[in-house]
């Protein structure tokens, strides 16, 4: 949530910093706002509502050409999302300019102890008493950074900070606790932003800020300390991504290229992961193998979508390893007094590596001494660092707030994982492991033939625009695939959408059936597990005799359900474990194209951001 970018150097801070925050909508944002230090002094702008609300003002307003800046996207935490609570903030001499990311937990108490001492504080935001009491701190030492630094140790939360200071017209300083903040190193100039997107146009060479340290960005390069001013470690990388990747590509919406890249972002995942004689390595697990051999439970934490791919991650742990496996929602793990200990493995699912409710349930296992493996698409950030092993998906940036290829790339993850637990644990066999990871290495094509399949779904969706509900049934790793199918319905088209496990149907759901409810099933292979198949296609009748409209999703030549069906939907046949693989992508297209029918944003949804950095 919320867009930084800072600059400093020799092009126009403006046009950077408008360019960077263009990159960074898709993170959600309710308004915006830039800063730049130009003829000795300091020009704002801020604007509610989109962009390009703020880029009409800057052209029947101009600001002073300067070579640094600073830029906001926010999303309201304190106070409306209007003019005055867009960021950035500046103290009462106008010279300090302040934007935010995060929450600051005491400001109230600091706003009172300002207000005391005469400052007039126009906005309802937390943020605010930042840039005043930058100014005093600053009126004392003279040094921004210095000034960043004590006011850093008298603020409890989580927050990104970036300030300039008219005094200091080739400086731009920034902080971070808990929240992103990530720096890149030009030829000449530096940038500072919540993610690399924001600058990749200009540099791929980035540097990481650790937790509670402040960076002071000059044109010739940049310098890190902690919070007490001591010289921090920082980690460098190089971004392996290119500014077109995060690019539309001719796609209406970001949302339907990264539906179209999952294909590719499945094969990237498995990429030097399998030797030539088929056998599965995971180097990248820095993790020594007595360490995982010796671990007796399992705890998967994550949220949203990513708590969906721990949920099928624990079928294909249980069943490879015979290792118990708990999946849990990170925002309640800490408060529910979890049994962790040296022997635990905790697995931390995240998109972004900034998903602060992971992020606090990993820092909580470590604590209690649990081994924590992160599952991440994003190098560098938070959660990788602050876990013992990291397996990266290779899913490349994913700019729609509704995470799709990210999706599908954890559930392989996830199953590398339990796969590498089995090898070194020696409850699977190596012929065993090669098969399955044959049959990953077909999912690509697998997921690309249901992508060509698509058209008759998406006249589906656009027939169902006006429809109130959705129910979604699934049994064993059909149930999370409905979830999910919930989910994306939820976060996109706005509607009452709800996944059940097919055999609590008679527990309760069932009392939501009516006359042409639209009800999507998701139906096991009847292969595999025909219990299972037999059991749902029951289902699918119940919920027919009463009316319900089927949406059924199936493998090709599953002929048992096809007089159950008013809409079929086809998928290749795979095995079991895999099928959420492809099952779940006719959910994703159906969900992005009644959203689109709706008439509603489908790479940013109301109320929701990208990355969730606060609790």
């Amino acid at each position: 949530m919320c867009g930084i970018v800072g600059y400093v150097g020799g092009q126009s801070a403006l046009d950077v910093v408008i360019a960077g925050l263009k990159r960074l909508e898709y993170r959600g944002y309710d308004s915006a706002g830039v800063a730049v230090l130009a003829d000795g002094g300091l020009a704002a702008a801020k604007k509610a509502g989109k962009l390009v609300n703020l880029e009409k003002m800057l052209v029947e307003r101009p600001l002073p050409s300067g070579v640094t800046g600073i830029g906001h996207t926010r999303w309201a935490t304190h106070g409306a999302p209007n003019d005055a609570n867009a960021h950035p903030h500046l103290d009462n001499a106008g010279r300090v300019a302040v934007v935010h990311n995060g929450i600051i937990e005491n400001f109230a108490a600091l706003r009172a102890e300002l207000s005391d001492r005469g400052h007039d504080l126009e906005s309802e935001t937390d943020t605010e008493v930042v840039a005043h009491l930058l100014a005093e701190a600053f009126s004392s030492c003279g040094d921004l950074a210095e000034a960043m630094r004590q006011v850093c140790r008298r603020l409890d939360g989580a927050f990104t900070l970036v300030a300039v200071h008219a005094d200091e017209p080739d400086v731009v300083v920034g902080a971070r606790r808990n929240s992103p903040l990530v720096v890149g190193i030009g030829d000449g100039e530096s940038f500072l932003a919540s993610d690399v997107a924001a600058f990749i146009a200009y540099t791929r060479s980035a540097i990481e800020l650790g937790q509670d340290q402040v960076v002071e960005l000059r044109r010739d390069g940049v310098n890190v300390t902690d919070f007490s001013g001591a010289p921090a470690t920082t980690h460098a990388y190089h971004v392996d991504w290119d500014a077109s990747a995060a690019e539309k590509g001719g796609y209406d919406y970001f949302m339907l290229k990264e539906i179209a890249e999952q294909p590719k972002a499945v094969s990237d995942t498995l990429l030097g992961r399998i030797d030539a004689e088929g056998s599965l390595r995971l180097d990248e697990v820095r993790m020594a193998a007595s360490v995982l051999r010796e671990a007796d439970k399992v705890v998967i934490v994550a949220c949203g979508t990513a708590f969906h791919a721990g949920l099928i991650a624990k079928y294909a742990i249980e069943h490879w390893t015979r290792m118990p496996c708990e999946v849990e929602l990170a925002s309640e793990f800490r408060y529910r007094d979890p049994i962790l200990d040296q022997r635990t493995l905790v697995i931390a699912i995240s998109q972004s590596g900034e998903t602060m409710d992971t992020l606090m349930a990993l820092r909580h296992a470590r604590e209690q001494g649990a081994k924590v493996l992160a599952i991440c698409n994003t190098n560098g950030s938070t959660i990788p660092r602050e876990s013992d092993a990291v397996l990266y998906t290779h899913a490349g940036p994913e700019v729609a707030v509704a995470s799709t290829k990210a999706f599908l790339t954890q559930l392989v993850a996830c199953y590398l994982v339990a796969l590498y637990l089995g090898q070194l644990r020696g409850t699977k066999w190596g012929d065993e492991i090669r098969a399955v990871i044959r049959d990953l290495s077909r999912i690509s094509c697998e997921v690309e033939r249901v992508l060509e399949t698509m058209e008759p779904v998406r006249e589906l969706a656009r027939s169902l625009a006006h429809k109130k509900t959705v129910l979604f049934l699934g049994r064993h790793v059909g149930y999370p695939v409905a979830l999910e199918g919930a989910l994306k319905l939820k976060e996109l088209a706005y509607m009452h959408a709800e996944g059940f496990a097919a055999g609590e149907l008679k527990h309760g759901p069932i009392a939501l059936i009516e006359e042409d409810l639209p009800v999507v099933v998701v139906v096991p292979s009847p292969r595999g597990r025909s219990v299972l198949h037999d059991k749902i296609v029951s289902n699918i009748q119940e919920i027919r005799a009463r009316g319900a409209r089927t949406i059924v999703i199936a493998e090709e030549g599953d002929e048992s359900v096809v007089p159950y069906a008013d809409h079929l939907i086809s998928i290749p046949a795979t095995p079991t474990l895999l099928q959420p693989l492809v099952a779940t992508v006719p959910l994703q297209v159906f969900a992005c194209e009644l959203a689109t029918a709706r008439g509603n944003e489908v790479d940013q949804p109301r109320n929701l951001a990208k990355s969730v950095t606060v609790e």
